[in-house]
């Protein structure tokens, strides 16, 4: 398993202990705001809106809540004014960060970036100085359990997919960035269950530090992904399942 699919588990297992302690409702709030300002507020035409509400559902997000989301994401309701932006950093030894954001005060969002980074010791770098070390592909997790892999792989190479993973008994699915919609749609039509669908950012060669450095940048990677503003952190670190394991006993 690659260093993105390691580090794709152990938000995983992040996530149910945010959703435990009631972290995650702000950015479902965002996320719904932002798909139906980017595609409206009827999620039967919008399906970036969709996922993001059966996703607000799945973690017993109040109904209430949702709708006023909704609404303030086509501007029926007045809130926040929201922008999406991506920050480039690096972090111990030179491992480069890109850190996806959606906020509605860049001012905030920055000097929290800078706080988190240079209390790691590492800093923000200038557009562009990071960026080209990475490519976007299309990110598709499903639902369910005893999937058959050759099933999926199947109707998602069909479909244009790049890749089938086994992530810890979770599948995921890698397409080329163009064909994320395609192949999304391609599975729901096989009768699949999306549990998530979005672009997101791969390192296209990993870096290799010592194994301290890189618990270090794990860490780094966790505490910007912690702060509410911040959407995703990709990195081009190499994580090992010893590196995991240290990481996890730290």
């Amino acid at each position: 398993m690659s260093g993105h699919s390691k580090w794709a588990t152990i938000k995983r297992k992040k996530g149910a202990e945010d959703a435990k302690r009631g972290k995650v409702f702000t950015r479902l709030a965002r996320d719904i705001m932002q798909a139906a300002k980017d595609g409206g507020g009827d999620e039967n035409s919008n399906p970036r809106l969709k996922l993001a509400i059966t996703k607000a559902k799945a973690e017993n997000m109040p109904k209430e809540n949702i709708e006023r989301a909704v609404l303030k994401g086509t501007g029926k309701l007045e809130g926040m004014e929201l922008e999406e932006k991506v920050y480039e950093g690096y972090g111990i030894e030179g491992v480069a960060f890109l850190i996806e954001t959606l906020t509605d005060n860049q001012n905030r969002t920055l000097a929290e970036l800078k706080r988190v980074f240079n209390r790691a010791g590492g800093s923000l770098a200038s557009a562009g100085s990071v960026m080209w070390q990475f490519d976007q592909r299309g990110y598709i997790t499903l639902k369910g359990d005893n999937l058959d892999f050759d099933e999926v792989f199947m109707v998602a190479a069909e479909a244009g997919a790049d890749d089938v993973i086994d992530e810890d008994g979770v599948l995921a699915i890698y397409t080329p960035r163009e064909q994320l919609a395609i192949v999304e749609n391609a599975l729901q039509d096989a009768g699949y269950e999306i549990d998530e669908a979005l672009l997101k950012w791969e390192s296209k060669n990993e870096t290799e530090v010592a194994m301290d450095k890189a618990v270090q940048n794990m860490k780094l990677m966790t505490d910007l992904e912690d702060l509410d503003d911040v959407q995703g952190v990709a990195s081009n670190l190499a994580i090992t399942d010893d590196i995991v394991a240290a990481f996890e006993t730290d």
